[in-house]
């Protein structure tokens, strides 16, 4: 939360030079509050897993939060008892007619299959146009961030030679963005995909820019010119022992799979992995329900104003 200070205090300049976010008194009091409506959109196979990192991230800050998820309903999840859908999740037709502060898209282990063969992809373009008009700022995950970027912006996405499995280290290419307010100028971030988007593609289109960046696994977090859509290709909401069930599940299902990348202390798989991640993590979901959400939104969803985009349906 922000510190409330008298308007002329001399610290105010300093203060936001050294990128600290402060409120002046007038500001403050003008303030209306209420809790942020925030949609999830769980695509990943262990939902009840997934609910939880995320729900665990959510939770950092003093903000109410008012959670609801959402599922495809052209999709037939394998992984996840009907029964907890049908009690804890929304369909697309239940929420089309609500706004929401917020709108969370996971990943998807369907990287690996292009978007439009994958089921539900249709049901997913449909939401996410809608969330342009209806949602104020959407934070999509791994494959959910290569989706929204081919679909928004028409950013293709690689195949990589290996996947791209482990914990790597990143930096800041503005630190000065309300998203990484108070991050190291390195940090590491969990990855698990099998494609990638790349740079080159994505200073191509006017109003996107690469917020964070990793030597080995590439993009991380790309951002447009309105600060109301961020697309993040980690997976910073999985918690210590994510990435090795994923290996093992791997090896069990017989697939050529690297131990993960500097998540084991000296690659022993018998030592517990690292857990180096979590306070960004914390600090990255915290900074966007805070400053790109609750300081932005309108008290009022109904005089939401659409998010801007190249995508065109002509």
């Amino acid at each position: 939360m922000p510190i409330n200070i008298p308007d002329d205090l001399p610290a105010i300049e300093a203060l936001r030079k050294e990128n600290i976010f402060c409120m002046t008194h007038s500001t403050a009091s003008h303030q209306d509050i209420r809790p942020l409506r925030i949609l999830i959109l769980n695509l990943m196979p262990k939902k009840i897993e997934t609910e939880t990192q995320i729900l665990r991230l959510l939770s950092n800050t003093p903000i109410q939060v008012d959670i609801d998820f959402l599922q495809m309903k052209s999709h037939v999840s394998k992984n996840t008892p009907r029964s907890h859908l049908n009690k804890f999740y929304y369909t697309f037709d239940e929420v089309k007619d609500r706004r929401f502060d917020g709108l969370i898209i996971t990943g998807a282990p369907v990287e690996q299959l292009e978007y439009e063969d994958v089921d539900y992809w249709g049901e997913l373009c449909e939401v996410m146009d809608w969330s342009l008009e209806n949602v104020y700022s959407v934070f999509h995950i791994c494959w959910g961030a290569q989706a929204g970027l081919y679909h928004h912006y028409g950013v293709p996405k690689y195949a990589l030679k290996e996947k791209m499995f482990g914990l790597f280290e990143h930096r800041i290419n503005d630190s000065y963005h309300p998203l990484v307010r108070g991050f190291d100028d390195n940090f590491t971030v969990p990855h698990s995909r099998y494609t990638e988007v790349r740079e080159e593609d994505i200073v191509k289109v006017p109003g996107l820019k690469v917020l964070t960046y990793s030597r080995i696994s590439g993009v991380h977090i790309v951002t447009e010119s309105s600060n109301r859509l961020f697309f993040c290709t980690g997976h910073s909401e999985y918690d210590r022992f994510t990435l090795g069930n994923e290996y093992y599940r791997d090896l069990e299902k017989g697939l050529d799979i690297k131990k993960p990348y500097n998540y084991f202390p000296d690659d022993d798989v018998l030592m517990p992995p690292r857990f180096n991640w979590r306070c960004h993590a914390n600090l990255l979901f915290s900074n966007w329900i805070n400053y790109c959400v609750y300081q932005s939104t309108p008290y009022d969803l109904d005089t939401l104003t659409p998010v801007e985009t190249l995508y065109s349906k002509s």
